[in-house]
C-alpha cells in the first residue's frame, strides 16, 4: 500500500521535473531564435514570429494542463485505497 503511494509520488515528481525542464529549455531556445530572426530581418516580425510565439503560448498552456493533471493524480489517487 505504501509502496504504491511512494511510487505514485515519485512518478509525479519525475513528470513535473521533466515537463518543466523541457518547457524551460524549449522556451529559451525559442526566445533566442526569435531574437535572432528579428535581428536578421526586422520586416518578418509581424508574419512568422507571431505564429512561432503562438506555438510557445500553446506549449505553456499545455504545461499548465499537465500540472493540473498531476495535481489530480496527487490528491485523487485511484490506486491508493
Amino acid at each position: 500500500m505504501e509502496s504504491i503511494l511512494a511510487a505514485t509520488l515519485q512518478a509525479i515528481g519525475w513528470i513535473l521535473g521533466l515537463a518543466f525542464l523541457g518547457t524551460g529549455i524549449g522556451m529559451g531556445i525559442l526566445g533566442s531564435k526569435v531574437a535572432e530572426a528579428i535581428g536578421r530581418n526586422p520586416e518578418t516580425k509581424s508574419d512568422v514570429i507571431q505564429s512561432v510565439m503562438f506555438v510557445a503560448i500553446v506549449q505553456t498552456l499545455l504545461l499548465l494542463l499537465l500540472f493540473a493533471f498531476v495535481l489530480v493524480l496527487l490528491f485523487f489517487n485511484p490506486l491508493a485505497v
